[in-house]
């Protein structure tokens, strides 16, 4: 149980695993997450439900190697298996027929984004999606992107790849002349997100985004997760992951999770020094 069937290098540091999860994978909606602990001392990482089948027992994560955790994540292999598996968690997608939709995903944000874009598809809407990355090297999913899209914008920050620029001025021009546009979701880096947030603004478009990356038990105990919608408190974990995204206090949130970034650099850079000291003892005893 929780075994990797299947690995993929999606880029430099981003993978992708299916996991032999088969309660998980008959039950995961679009916008559902899991926690998964590689041990017994693994830190509880959340990650979105990228896809899933009932039929095979999986389902598909893909994360970025950003820390200590998910560097250590990315040594698994196929037959290796997470110790712990959970899920799955949160509030799933409102997914209906809300007629023309826009998607805005930055990033590792295309993973999911992906299952979302399906079930919005097969509910019958008109699904626009605009995805970017900082270079052509970090994109990934633009084949499966395309596939279960009306049409699909693609941005690189360096123009190394489709349109030149940020993922705003293409989104400002669909603003400006889609007038039917019923909702639209982004999902990406919190920063992404909030300038997304103050461009569907001015024109009154329902806006959700998704918070997972604040989150750390993923069961609502441990409180790290809040997040102020004006000026109510509510957890990502079990009141979302996902939210209206005018009413997210953006400012508080980035300063959140700006918190433990000392700490996340130092446990990378001890994490990568560490020298076995047994392996050292038989070194000095051979000389």
């Amino acid at each position: 149980m929780n075994t990797i069937v299947f690995k993929q290098k999606l880029s430099e540091l981003v993978n992708l695993v299916v996991v032999e999860t088969p309660l998980i994978a008959a039950k995961a909606r679009a916008g559902q997450f899991v926690i998964v602990r590689m041990n017994e001392t693994g830190e509880r990482i959340p990650l979105t439900i990228a896809d899933s089948s009932p039929e095979e027992g999986t389902i598909t994560l893909v994360f970025q190697e950003v820390g200590k955790s998910t560097m250590q994540m990315g040594l698994l292999e196929v037959g290796d298996a997470f110790l712990n598996v959970v899920g799955p968690l949160g509030q799933p997608t409102e997914v209906k027929n809300y007629g023309k939709v826009v998607l805005i995903a930055g990033g590792v944000g295309v993973a999911p984004l992906y299952p979302i874009a399906c079930a919005l598809k097969k509910a019958g809407n008109d699904v626009l999606i605009i995805m970017g990355a900082r270079n052509r090297g970090l994109l990934f999913w633009e084949e499966r992107m395309r596939a279960t899209s009306d049409r699909l914008i693609v941005c690189t920050d360096d123009g190394s790849y489709g349109r030149p620029g940020l993922i705003k001025e293409p989104l400002q021009e669909i603003l400006a002349t889609e007038t039917d546009l019923a909702h639209a979701w982004a999902i990406g880096p919190a920063i992404m997100m909030k300038c997304v947030a103050e461009t569907t603004l001015p024109y009154h478009l329902p806006t959700t985004v998704s918070l997972n990356s604040i989150m750390i038990d993923g069961t609502g105990m441990c409180g790290g997760c809040r997040v102020l919608l004006d000026h109510e408190v509510r957890f990502v974990c079990v009141d979302g992951p996902e939210f209206d995204a005018h009413r997210v206090n953006w400012d508080n949130l980035l300063e959140r999770l700006s918190f433990y970034r000392a700490d996340e650099k130092l446990a990378v850079e001890q994490w990568k020094q560490h020298t076995c000291k047994l392996d050292l003892a038989l070194v000095q005893e051979v000389q």
